[in-house]
């Protein structure tokens, strides 16, 4: 690989001669680690023309740094940082020097603070042999080799147009068709295609509601839910009311009346797993009605009801518009895709694919046609048949190993999904919990950035199965329950 020309410049402070400020400049590179083993240098002639020196010059400093070794000469092809250059430190490339900012007086909003990012997963999660943490993909459950061929297909001249094309604020149409033709009526949902919004994810998703719907209003939102959605509703200036759960998801009546925007997840309650009943849906829907408020569904995990058929979506029992409809591929595909969709009432559509084209106009073209072709083909329902066997399999292990080892379960999904909510004997510290644990290469999430407020539960957990393979689950859940042994004892 060429290193770029206009990677060198020369610091007009830097001291001594011009042929030891161009030797720096190189060898500096070389020790930060920004120029590496074999890349090429420009020539001595470009690089001349391109700082506004002599060639002889740079070819004495280049001639310099190979006797250094910090270069090699091969022949008519030109200088090359030498395969014995000096290794970069271990501490990596240098910071950026001097930041005289006062950031928190010049920041107009702080994402971070707010709590937008939501739960933060290790990185080199793979390498813990108990990762019991959830949303990751398995990798052996996946259809490569479908995906592949799919991608491939979306490559050709034949889907050109979708690849390269910027569509500005349109969707690929047989992305959208197969959404609105099989993937919402099996949701009992029945949605014109400008009715129809392609987002990037969920997260995506919530967001676009949260600025169109929020912004300034009341918002009720589950107590506990999925964190990043506190941080969405903060961002748009929402007056954030949260409702806490019981057995059944989220109680109608105890929502506050002033309520104009109702964040819930009917299906799956994140975290604790609730499904919530027909009955009580239609109380939200009346309960919604009586506020004139609206209510956006999260349903994130439905392709994941392995135990029975899925419960029909809030959706699909609106008769009045008030429902807007989250769901993504994140769970069936893998989280990477980021590929979601919204849908709801035409006018609200409208606005929503204006937001998105203010911010990113489309998810990649060639992205929702590889999408639309693996669903097309039928690879998409063999592939949540299969997980849904493979979860389905782990999930009666790790049932069965909770119950040997004595853990107990604050809330599982009847339908079926991929974890367990857990809750810890009094006086236990999930945070610390998760810390010995992790040196114990187990890998929990503690439950309190579910919860709001500023003194949140300690005790609860989630655990994850869709990562861990089936035959590590007893001995992981062995060792949580020895971490937990002193403080059962003492309860």
């Amino acid at each position: 690989m060429a290193i770029p020309v206009e990677t060198f410049q020369l610091k007009p402070a830097a001291q001594g001669t011009l042929q030891a400020r161009i030797q720096q400049m190189v060898a500096e590179g070389i020790l930060s680690g920004r120029f590496r083993r074999g890349e090429k240098l420009p020539s001595s002639r470009g690089l001349a023309s391109h700082l506004g020196v002599s060639r002889i010059t740079v070819t004495l400093a280049y001639t310099e740094l190979v006797a250094n070794d910090y270069l090699s000469a091969r022949g008519r092809s030109g200088y090359f940082v030498s395969d014995s250059a000096p290794e970069p430190p271990a501490f990596g490339s240098l910071a950026p020097r001097g930041d005289k900012i006062d950031w928190d007086a010049a920041l107009t909003a702080r994402p971070t603070r707010d709590g937008a990012l939501g739960l933060v997963k290790p990185a080199d999660w793979q390498r813990y042999r108990y990762p019991f943490i959830y949303g990751q993909t398995d990798p052996h459950l996946f259809d490569h080799a479908n995906w592949r061929l799919c991608a491939m297909q979306a490559l050709g001249q034949r889907d050109f147009a979708a690849l390269a094309q910027d569509q500005f604020d349109r969707d690929d149409p047989e992305l959208v068709d197969f959404l609105a033709r099989h993937t919402l009526p099996r949701r009992g949902i029945l949605a014109a295609p400008e009715e129809i919004l392609i987002t990037l994810g969920a997260q995506n998703a919530l967001w676009i509601a949260a600025q169109l719907l929020a912004r300034g209003r009341v918002a009720a939102v589950e107590d506990p839910c999925y964190p990043a959605l506190r941080g969405l509703l903060r961002q748009a200036g929402a007056d954030l009311r949260p409702v806490p759960v019981d057995e059944h998801g989220l109680p109608p009546q105890a929502i506050p009346p002033e309520t104009r925007v109702i964040f819930t997840t009917p299906s799956h309650q994140c975290p604790t797993s609730a499904t919530m009943p027909r009955t009580r849906r239609e109380a939200l829907l009346r309960r919604a009605a009586e506020m004139d408020a609206l209510i956006v569904e999260d349903d994130y995990e439905f392709e994941m009801a392995f135990l029975r058929p899925p419960s029909p979506a809030l959706k699909s029992l609106d008769e009045d518009g008030r429902v807007i409809h989250v769901g993504s591929f994140s769970k069936s595909l893998f989280p990477g895709l980021r590929l979601g969709y919204l849908v709801g009432s035409a006018r609200f559509i409208a606005e929503a694919r204006a937001l998105r084209a203010t911010i990113l106009r489309h998810p990649p073209g060639h992205v929702q046609r590889t999408a639309a072709h693996f669903l097309r083909l039928g690879h998409h329902d063999a592939l949540v048949a299969r997980i849904g066997r493979a979860l389905g399999e782990r999930r009666r292990v790790m049932e069965a190993a909770l119950a040997r080892h004595g853990l107990d379960i604050a809330g599982r999904g009847a339908h079926g999904g991929s974890s367990f909510w857990m809750q810890a004997p009094d006086g236990v510290d999930t945070d610390d919990l998760a810390q010995r644990l992790a040196a114990d290469s187990v890998l929990i999430e503690p439950g309190a950035p579910f919860f709001a407020g500023d003194a949140p539960p300690r005790r609860f957990y989630r655990l994850g199965y869709s990562s861990i393979p089936v035959e590590r689950i007893d001995e992981g859940v062995a060792r949580i329950a020895a971490a937990l042994a002193p403080a059962r004892a003492a309860s």
